[in-house]
């Protein structure tokens, strides 16, 4: 099957990337420093913008603003999975023989969800959706809670007020982006 993706130059993306079997690996602290290096040498090789990203045991929420005239979401993140990949610690093993032909860890799923963000309205719903992740899914009672979130550095840029998320935003009731 051949999967068509938005490609736009200079545009804001929504990404979910989950693990393979959503085993949870990213509760690992050397698995998040490993993740957090990745997303760093990307970043310093072919430079992006993260709006916003949250990091929970089995997948990640990320918005991303490309350069202008720059396109590849893609390639980016394929090198970050890859170096996560070499390094991440305990992974499960049990491969798939599709995945053993390609020679293929058992850490991230293959594909991933990718959303072009339209305007701001978009924008604002998938970073509050982002950021209140943690608490749909029961991990905090708040998202400020959440150790792996960048809602910190949007707090303290003014995007979002001091104790956000004490309920859930209207804004993303019933929206599932898993």
């Amino acid at each position: 099957m051949q999967y068509r993706r938005s490609k736009q130059q200079g545009g804001s993306y929504f990404f979910t990337v989950v693990t393979y079997q959503r085993h949870n690996i990213l509760t690992d602290k050397r698995n998040i420093d490993r993740l957090r290096t990745a997303f760093k040498r990307e970043i310093e090789k072919y430079p992006f913008d993260i709006d916003a990203i949250v990091i929970l045991p089995d997948h990640l929420h990320t918005i991303w603003t490309l350069p202008e005239k720059d396109c590849d979401f893609a390639g980016r993140l394929s090198r970050i999975k890859r170096y996560f990949s070499v390094g991440c610690v305990n992974t499960r093993q049990t491969l798939s023989i599709s995945r053993m032909r390609k020679r293929e860890k058992a850490v991230w799923q293959r594909r991933f969800w990718e959303h072009t963000i339209r305007d701001e309205h978009d924008w604002q719903r998938h970073m509050d959706y982002i950021y209140f992740n943690p608490v749909k899914h029961g991990y905090v009672t708040v998202p400020s809670e959440w150790p792996y979130s960048s809602l910190e550095r949007c707090i303290q840029k003014g995007w979002y007020e001091k104790g956000w998320g004490r309920s859930e935003p209207e804004n993303i009731k019933n929206v599932d982006y898993e």
